[in-house]
C-alpha cells in the first residue's frame, strides 16, 4: 500500500524550498569552502528532498510559477541594458520593448531589484522540479547580466542604476535604497550558483564583490556611519554567504562593515529601540547578524538576534505573525492603536519568518515552529490572490478594509519581489533534522526523502481544516530514529497512534513528541491535535480582539459594497497607491460585537462540510460568516472586534 501512495502524490508533486540568498545549515556542504563554526540543534534539509503534494500551497505555487514565466527576458534586462548603454532592441527599445513600470520604471532608483527576486524565484523552481524552462530563461538573463557588466568596466559593478547612487549614499545625499537593490541582485546570482550551478552567475557576484570591497574598503569611519543609515537589504547575509563559498577574507571583512552599530547595539542591552522604525530595514540587519554568529561564533550575534526575535513576535506583532504600521514598528504592546489599513507589511513577515528558520537551527526551540505556523498560515499564504497570482503589500487590519493588490507588469513594489518568492518556498520549512531526530515542525502534505538514513516521509493532511495527519514511512531497511512531532500551544490532548496503537503522551502543548524507535517500511503514524475556538484579547485593551481556530486567525466576510474598479487592484495611475489608499468603507459597517455572555465556541457554530463559521451578533441579530483570513479574498472582512 505504501508504495501505490507514494507514487500517487509524486505525480502531483512539486519540491520547493527556501528562496533569495537561500542557505540554512545543513546545506550546500559541497560549495562552501568555509563551513559555518558552531553545532546546531537542528539542520535544513536540501531543496530536493522535500517535495509539496495537492494542496492549497502548490496551487500558490502554480500561479506564482506563472506569473515569473510571463516576464520577458528582455523586459528584465532592459533597465541594465539602458544603463550600460548595451544594444536594449532599435532605437535603444523604444518601440520594441514593452517596458516594466511601477518600482521598475526607468526613472525610479530602485530599478534592477525584481530581476534579483525573480533570479532567485528561477533557482528553486529549476533545482525542485528540474524543468529546464527555468534554467534556460535564468541562463538568458545571467548571460544578459555578463554583458552589461563588462559594458561598465573592469570594476565588476553591475546594477540598473549608474555607480553615482552609491557615491551619493556614501556622502549621505537623498538617494533610495542602493546597496537595498544591489542585495537582491547579489542574492539572486548566489541562488542561481548553489541551486542551478551556473558558474558564469558565480563569476559576476564575485567581481560585484571584489568591486564592492574596493569601493568600500577607503572609507572612513565617519563615512561608514553616514553610508549605514541609508536601507541596504540583508547585503551582508549575501556577503557572509560569498564568503563561504569562495574563502575569500575581503567578503568577510564586507559583511562586518555592514554591521550597524546604531540600531544593533542597543539590542545588545536589551533595549527595544523598534518604535518608529522603518522594520523592513531593521529586520535584514539580524539575519546577516545570525549568520555572522553562524560562522564566525561571536555571542553578541546571538544574543542581539534572540532579543530582537522575541520582541517583535511577543510585543510588536498582529494576530496574523505580521507587524508594523505604514511601514514601521509601533510602540510595544499597542496593538488595539495600529488597526489601519497600512499594516502588516509583507516584506516584513518574508525577512521574520528566514530570521525564524535560522534561530530555529540553532536552537530547535519550539517556539520558533510556532510562529512560523501562524505568520505562514495566516499572512503568507493568503497574501496571493487566488483568481490572479498577484500580491498584497499589506494585511491591513482596519475593520472594512480589503487585500490590496498588485498589477501584473505596472506595480514591482519590495512586496511584489518577496512576493514571488513567498509562494514559491512553501516546502522550506516542514522538516528538520539531526543525526538521529527527524522534526515535523509543519502540517502541510508533503514527501521528504532522508538522504542519509535512506527513509521517505509522506505527510498526508487537511490542516488547517482539522487537526489530523497522517505519515507514513517508507524505509530501505529498518532504521533507529526519533520522529520528533511539533505538538502546538494551541491544542490539547494529543492523540498519535504509531500502527494503530496508542502511545501515552507525558508532554504540555508547545513542546515535541518525540517517538524512538526503529522505523519499517509501512510503518503509519497517525496524529490528531483537536483544534478549538478561541478570543484572543490585545495586549493593551481586554475588549479588543481577534478569534482564531487552532493557529488559524478567523476573519467576517464584510461584502463589496463600496469597492469600485479598478479594487480591489491597485491603480498603476496613481503614485504608490497601496500606501494612502482610500477603501471607502461604509458608514454603517462596524466591528462592535456582543456574545452575550456566551464563550466563542458556543456562539459561532461549523457549517457543515466547509471551512467556515456562523455567529448571529445578539444585540443586532447581524449574521456574520468567519473564515480563515488566508481564504478571504477580493471583498472587505474584519479581523478585529470591540466586545459589547
Amino acid at each position: 500500500m505504501i508504495k501505490t501512495i507514494v507514487t500517487v502524490l509524486l505525480i502531483a508533486g512539486f519540491s520547493m524550498f527556501g528562496l533569495a540568498q537561500s542557505h540554512y545549515p545543513g546545506q550546500h556542504t559541497d560549495k562552501l569552502k568555509i563551513a559555518e563554526s558552531i553545532d546546531f540543534k537542528a539542520e535544513a534539509f536540501n531543496m530536493s528532498e522535500v517535495k509539496l503534494t495537492n494542496s492549497r500551497f502548490t496551487e500558490n505555487m502554480q500561479r506564482d510559477s506563472k506569473w515569473i514565466l510571463s516576464l520577458g527576458v528582455d523586459r528584465l534586462l532592459h533597465s541594465f541594458r539602458t544603463n550600460a548603454g548595451v544594444w536594449a532592441g532599435l532605437e535603444g527599445g523604444y518601440d520594441t520593448v514593452d517596458k516594466l513600470g511601477g518600482w521598475e520604471s526607468l526613472d525610479c532608483e530602485l530599478r534592477g531589484h525584481t530581476t534579483g527576486h525573480i533570479l532567485s524565484g528561477l533557482a528553486m523552481l529549476y533545482g525542485s522540479t528540474e524543468n529546464d524552462i527555468y534554467k534556460i530563461k535564468a541562463d538568458s538573463i545571467i548571460t544578459g547580466l555578463a554583458e552589461v557588466q563588462k559594458a561598465l568596466g573592469q570594476s565588476g559593478y553591475l546594477s540598473a542604476f549608474p555607480e553615482n547612487l552609491i557615491d551619493r549614499v556614501i556622502d549621505g545625499k537623498r538617494v533610495w535604497a542602493p546597496w537595498y537593490t544591489l542585495h537582491k541582485l547579489y542574492a539572486g546570482l548566489i541562488d542561481q550558483y548553489l541551486y542551478c550551478n551556473n558558474e558564469q552567475a558565480l563569476k559576476i557576484v564575485s567581481k560585484m564583490g571584489d568591486w564592492a570591497y574596493n569601493k568600500l574598503f577607503v572609507l572612513s569611519e565617519e563615512q561608514r556611519t553616514t553610508m549605514l543609515r541609508n536601507e541596504f537589504g540583508g547585503i551582508n547575509d549575501s556577503f557572509y554567504c560569498l564568503y563561504q563559498i569562495t574563502g575569500k577574507n575581503e567578503y568577510k571583512w564586507l559583511a562586518e562593515f555592514f554591521y550597524h552599530n546604531a540600531t544593533l547595539d542597543p539590542l545588545k542591552d536589551k533595549v527595544d529601540n523598534l518604535s518608529n522604525k522603518h522594520a523592513n530595514t531593521f529586520i535584514p540587519k539580524l539575519i546577516g547578524v545570525v549568520r555572522g554568529f553562524e560562522i564566525g561564533g561571536n555571542s553578541d550575534y546571538k544574543e542581539i538576534a534572540d532579543y530582537f526575535w522575541d520582541t517583535v513576535v511577543n510585543h510588536h506583532s498582529f494576530c496574523s505573525g505580521s507587524n508594523s504600521d505604514k511601514e514601521k514598528f509601533f510602540e510595544p504592546d499597542q496593538t488595539s492603536l495600529h488597526l489601519s489599513g497600512y499594516t502588516g507589511e509583507s516584506c516584513n513577515v518574508y525577512n521574520m519568518l528566514k530570521l525564524t528558520r535560522h534561530l530555529f537551527c540553532l536552537d530547535a526551540d519550539v517556539k520558533y515552529a510556532d510562529y512560523y505556523e501562524k505568520a505562514l498560515f495566516n499572512h503568507i499564504l493568503g497574501q496571493q490572490d487566488t483568481k490572479t497570482g498577484m500580491v498584497a503589500y499589506f494585511l491591513p487590519m482596519l475593520p472594512g478594509a480589503y487585500k490590496v493588490y498588485s498589477t501584473p507588469d505596472s506595480s514591482f513594489w519590495c512586496c511584489v519581489g518577496t512576493g514571488f518568492e513567498n509562494q514559491a518556498k512553501y516546502g522550506e520549512a516542514i522538516y528538520y533534522h539531526t543525526n538521529t531526530d527527524l522534526f515535523v515542525n509543519l502540517f502541510i502534505p508533503s514527501q521528504l526523502y532522508w538522504k542519509e538514513k535512506g527513509v521517505t516521509i509522506i505527510q498526508q493532511t487537511q490542516f488547517p481544516k482539522e487537526g489530523k495527519l497522517t505519515l507514513w514511512v517508507n524505509s530501505e531497511k529498518p532504521t533507529l530514529f526519533t520522529l520528533k512531532l511539533r505538538y502546538p500551544y494551541w491544542a490539547n490532548k494529543a492523540s498519535v497512534k504509531v500502527n494503530g496503537k496508542k502511545i501515552k503522551i507525558s508532554n504540555h502543548p508547545d513542546s515535541y513528541i518525540a517517538i524512538n524507535q526503529i522505523w519499517r517500511n509501512g510503518d503509519k503514524v497517525e496524529v490528531e491535535y483537536p483544534m478549538v475556538l478561541k478570543i484572543n484579547p490585545t495586549p493593551e485593551n481586554p475588549n479588543v480582539v481577534s478569534i482564531s481556530y487552532g493557529p488559524v486567525v478567523l476573519a467576517a466576510k464584510m461584502g463589496t459594497e463600496g469597492m469600485e474598479a479598478p479594487a480591489p487592484y491597485s491603480n498603476p495611475n496613481l503614485h504608490n497607491d497601496y500606501y494612502t489608499y482610500n477603501y471607502h468603507i461604509p458608514e454603517n459597517l462596524c466591528n462592535e460585537l456582543n456574545l452575550n455572555g456566551k464563550k466563542i465556541s458556543s456562539w459561532l457554530a461549523p457549517v457543515e462540510e466547509e471551512f467556515k463559521f456562523r455567529g448571529v451578533d445578539s444585540a443586532t441579530g447581524k449574521v456574520y460568516e468567519f473564515v480563515p483570513i488566508s481564504d478571504l479574498h477580493r471583498e472587505r472582512y474584519i479581523m478585529y472586534w470591540k466586545l459589547q
